[in-house]
């Protein structure tokens, strides 16, 4: 099946920060990557209202894909997430000071979904781009791990033929000033790279029909 259109999201700057990677990348992506419309979203780092605006972005566009992205200090990659987990347990409050404590993400859901992206082509795509990138099997119990378990619980209860998932970036260079030693990567390599990742989405969704 030839993939028309795909929602990539980004987070909002969260705890006191005054950027994300994640927004800054994904507003400056292509309006097409390998013949698929990237339409983009922005959800606030917010438990719950995040789902519900990647809920409200998918009734609008109705895209074949949706890939969230998010910041992940101290990674040093690109990071795809293959499984996300049904729990909220929040080291820092949210954007409107939530702080769950090992909470269900949803009551009737199952312990774990995995993605249905291949991670693995992601991967060697941004390596191929010549981008550090690893498989990450853990998207934390933040509000990124909610955002991704939360597209597939969507995903099972109304949208079947959709594919979600979540990619994790490095910070941007300006927030390790004063982190030294903490990895980052430039905004254009961070582009760069989910670019790579959304070619291999792509090229893996039409060899799968």
């Amino acid at each position: 099946m030839v993939i028309t259109k795909i929602l990539v999201t980004g987070f909002d700057p969260f705890d006191h920060a005054t950027v994300n990677p994640a927004w800054e990348a994904v507003r400056r992506l292509p309006a097409t990557i390998a013949g698929a419309q990237i339409v983009t979203a922005q959800v606030p780092t917010v438990f719950d209202q995040s789902a519900q605006v990647l809920h409200q972005a998918i009734l609008d566009h109705r895209p074949d894909v949706v890939l969230a992205i998010g910041q992940a200090g101290g990674r040093a990659g690109l990071t795809p997430e293959l499984v996300a987990i049904n729990r909220n347990d929040a080291r820092i409050p949210d954007n409107q000071g939530q702080q769950p404590c090992d909470q269900p993400v949803q009551a009737d859901g199952p312990a774990a979904y995995f993605t249905q992206l291949p991670v693995k082509a992601m991967v060697a795509a941004i390596r191929a781009a010549g981008l550090p990138s690893q498989l990450s099997t853990t998207a934390g119990t933040f509000v990124c791990n909610h955002l991704m378990y939360q597209a597939q619980y969507q995903r099972a209860h109304e949208f079947p033929g959709l594919w979600a998932g979540f990619m994790h970036i490095p910070f941007l260079p300006s927030q390790v000033v004063d982190r030294p030693g903490v990895p980052s990567m430039a905004l254009a390599d961070a582009v760069r790279g989910i670019t790579a990742a959304v070619t291999a989405i792509v090229t893996a969704r039409q060899a799968d029909y």
